[in-house]
């Protein structure tokens, strides 16, 4: 049997996107996020097409007048209806392995960041999909605590992680780190798990996800986020994960290749003045191209260098993600990847 977690830069049939709703922790900024995801779906359909879940069918319809509005081709989008607490596709969403040269999609549980925030109806969301016939792939339930955010792989059996996240008592209580591996191991085709000790980011919920702060770019590149500020709260510890990802070897014994993302300016929320966490790092990579957050700071320039470095041949599209680190995550939390062969195809024929 071969097994293997996809990496994010595998083709893809669509990016799956969960709508705001205005009954959620969204409602004072509902104006601001959505125009955000208009943006992206924009960004996204010139290469590729969306997966949105919406909650009603009056949404359905309301979205899709307005993606006409702004010159949406309807076969590059699907709107399908299913119950949800947040937006936070990257971790309510399947995550895509390759068994045997089939994709399976396996549904984890998720509990809103170890207890944090509601979270029954994303928990649910995916086998909702699944019900409606979304997936052309199989959904397979997993009994372990597992985000998307959580987990960066490149493709070849390796994994980037957080000590931090993975090994918090609020997620799987009982597991310690040979058997967090072990289970990964089993779904995923992981056959060696890289931890990161040190790393955070002010205003983070999801106790330090590694998307908030290394990815992987291919199989020998990883970018992360570099603090140059002594002064600044984040420093020792960046400065301190700077430090494992130089001691990280490949497979073979060498060395990654490692591209510094700038720090942007602190961000604070204006209502009451609690640090946001702007990250670099939560881009999302699509059929050729990256999308990228940026926040009106003077380091967004210098992050899409960096990012137009380790992706070369791929378009480099910035999206504006202020709104979005409002509600403590940025434009790859939004997301979900389906790589090719996960979707109906009748999904986007018009």
């Amino acid at each position: 049997m071969t097994l293997r977690l996809f990496p994010e830069w595998h083709p893809q049939d669509a990016i799956q996107l969960t709508w705001p709703t205005p009954t959620s922790d969204w409602a004072p900024l509902l104006g601001q996020i959505e125009a955000t995801m208009e943006a992206m779906v924009v960004a996204i359909t010139r290469y590729q097409p969306v997966l949105i879940v919406v909650h009603d069918d009056r949404l359905r319809t309301r979205l899709g007048a307005r993606f006409t509005s702004l010159g949406v081709d309807a076969s590059l989008y699907h709107l399908a209806v299913a119950p949800s607490d947040d937006t936070w596709a990257r971790d309510h969403g399947p995550i895509a392995v390759e068994r045997d040269g089939r994709i399976e999609l396996l549904d984890y549980v998720f509990t809103g960041w170890g207890g944090k925030f509601a979270a029954a109806r994303d928990d649910a969301l995916t086998r909702s999909l699944a019900s409606q016939g979304v997936f052309a792939a199989p959904v397979v339930s997993q009994a372990l605590v597992l985000e998307g955010g959580a987990i960066e792989s490149d493709g070849e059996g390796t994994l980037l992680t957080t000590s931090a996240c993975l090994l918090n008592p609020n997620r799987n209580p009982g597991l310690d780190r040979d058997a967090i591996e072990a289970r990964l191991g089993e779904q995923l085709g992981i056959a060696r798990m890289l931890w990161l000790e040190h790393g955070h980011l002010e205003g983070d919920d999801t106790d330090s996800h590694v998307d908030t702060l290394a990815r992987f770019c291919d199989p020998a590149t990883i970018v992360y986020v570099r603090c140059d500020d002594p002064r600044d709260p984040h420093h020792a510890a960046l400065a301190a994960m700077e430090a494992e990802l130089k001691a990280l070897r490949r497979e073979d014994g060498s060395p990654y290749r490692l591209l510094a993302l700038p720090w942007p300016k602190a961000c604070f929320d204006p209502d009451d003045g609690h640090r946001l966490p702007a990250t670099y790092a939560n881009f999302l990579i699509i059929n050729g191209a990256v999308l990228v957050p940026t926040y009106g700071d003077a380091a967004d320039f210098r992050a899409l260098q960096v990012i137009d470095q380790a992706f070369p041949g791929r378009e480099v599209v910035p999206i504006d993600c202020r709104a979005v680190i409002r509600q403590h995550g940025s434009l790859h939390c939004l997301t979900m990847q389906l790589p090719r062969g996960s979707l109906d195809p009748a999904l986007f024929q018009r």
